[in-house]
């Protein structure tokens, strides 16, 4: 009898794996904050003998190693990932026993990375269940142009051969368990359902319902833009992560925040875009705790800038701080709770910015102000608004000054990244509305549409 439970991260959009059997478990691409593996594994009561990654990760920091190191487990990395740590390479073809009648065996699955690694789960020698990592994920795979622009379109032919190998080798019936694919830009798409089966990717999975020329050839028209922390992801996993620090950091008072501002730090305010906009303190940016923190805020801030976190509460703060660390931001440079009056200077009055809809928009007109459409480019071209000005909102911050003069009215998809997007332009000095509601919501508003 065996077990498989997942833990789900959904602020990065992937999933992890902790498979066993009665006494004994192995860890499948552990998120850095390993806690929540070492809870899943003590209320099933067993140990866990095995840590394996199945590649180097490009979007978040591992906590394989230290997963490894607390546990006294075999740490099992594929061979081809070049590591400054001591490890067990693993091969095409290598079987690893994990508990009595229960069994890895290695698949070399090229494409996601040169390296990467697929694990069977074998329960008394039956191909159970795939962990795919980045290969094989639900309806689509792992995009291969996170390593370098030159190996990219052969590695989309490997990724090709690659699931195929898998649906050969495997029954229909078999789980497949990706990492990616939930959210996480790793993903060349996002999954379609919460579960699959080998069975099922033959009939949906494009890689084994088209060709090859025509998969790589979608493949690659179909890449979306790649957040700017990922190039530091797989050199911070190759060297060894750190053990992560969860500790509360220093509590700032208003007269730090107000110098930490005044020397260009970040100042992030964690709460919902409906308070921010309300009422925050001037030249404080909003990235909400709710939404993709880890993803937005990693890739929107200069690599290593010092950063504080102000929040509603401290569960608030507590639970931003473990997403953060999973993309390398280790440590606040202070943090505070509350409310914007006590984070601002005494005196200072708050700032505060309207929030709109589309059908506001259409009844106000765009003569006189800017509409500005801060989605992707692969979204734009799907339909924007006739005259808007498009700047991708990871793009924003570098490029304030190409916003032309007048009120801006700010959107996005659905509102989360346009509230950054204010947030940025309000600190910058510049008059916004945000508009937060569905670019759907647009159609039927007279509001022009095109996709020219």
């Amino acid at each position: 009898m065996f077990f498989i439970e997942t833990i789900e991260l959904k602020g990065l959009g992937n999933r992890h794996y902790l498979a066993g059997g009665r006494s004994a478990a192995v860890a499948v691409d552990p998120p850095r904050d390993i806690d929540q593996v070492l809870a899943a594994a003590a209320r099933r009561g067993v140990r866990i003998t095995h840590v394996v990654e199945t590649h180097l990760h490009n979007d978040y920091v591992s906590g394989g190693l230290e997963l490894a190191r607390v546990t006294g487990a075999a740490y099992l990395v594929p061979e081809g990932a070049r590591v400054a740590f001591r490890r067990v390479p693993v091969a095409d073809g290598d079987e690893i026993r994990i508990d009595a009648g229960l069994g890895l065996r290695a698949v070399a699955t090229p494409g996601h990375t040169p390296h990467h690694t697929a694990y069977v789960l074998h329960d008394d020698g039956a191909p159970v269940a795939a962990f795919t990592g980045g290969s094989l994920l639900i309806g689509a795979v792992g995009r291969p142009d996170l390593v370098e622009p030159r190996l990219t379109e052969g590695l989309a032919r490997a990724q090709h051969a690659s699931v195929r190998r898998l649906a050969d080798e495997l029954p229909d019936e078999a789980s497949v368990l990706p990492t990616h694919g939930f959210g996480s830009f790793c993903s060349s798409a996002q999954a379609g359902g919460d579960a699959t089966t080998i069975g099922r990717e033959k009939t949906v999975n494009p890689a084994l319902t088209a060709d090859v020329e025509s998969f790589v050839t979608r493949l690659l028209a179909e890449l979306d833009d790649t957040p700017a922390y990922y190039v530091h992801m797989a050199p911070v996993n190759a060297a060894g992560p750190a053990p992560v620090d969860l500790t509360p950091p220093g509590v700032a008072g208003a007269g730090e925040i107000a110098e930490r501002l005044a020397a260009g730090e970040w100042v992030v305010d964690l709460r919902n875009r409906v308070a921010f906009a309300e009422g925050h303190v001037a030249g404080t940016y909003n990235v909400e705790a709710d939404g993709k923190l880890a993803t937005y805020l990693a890739w929107l801030i200069p690599w290593g800038r010092p950063v504080t976190l102000l929040a509603g509460s401290p569960e608030q703060l507590a639970a931003a701080q473990r997403e953060l660390v999973r993309v390398g931001i280790d440590r606040p440079a202070a943090a505070a709770t509350g409310t914007p009056r006590e984070w601002a200077a005494e005196g200072a009055p708050l700032a505060s910015f309207p929030r709109a809809s589309f059908r506001d928009l259409a009844a106000r007109g765009t003569e006189g102000i800017v509409v500005l459409d801060v989605r992707r480019s692969a979204e734009r071209a799907a339909g924007h608004l006739a005259d808007s000005v498009h700047i991708p909102l990871h793009e924003l911050n570098g490029r304030l000054a190409e916003v032309p003069a007048g009120t801006v009215w700010v959107h996005c998809a659905g509102g989360m990244r346009a509230a950054i997007a204010a947030s940025l332009l309000d600190a910058a000095g510049r008059s916004v509305v945000a508009v937060d509601d569905a670019f759907d919501a647009a159609v039927g508003t007279g509001l022009p549409l095109t996709t020219n």
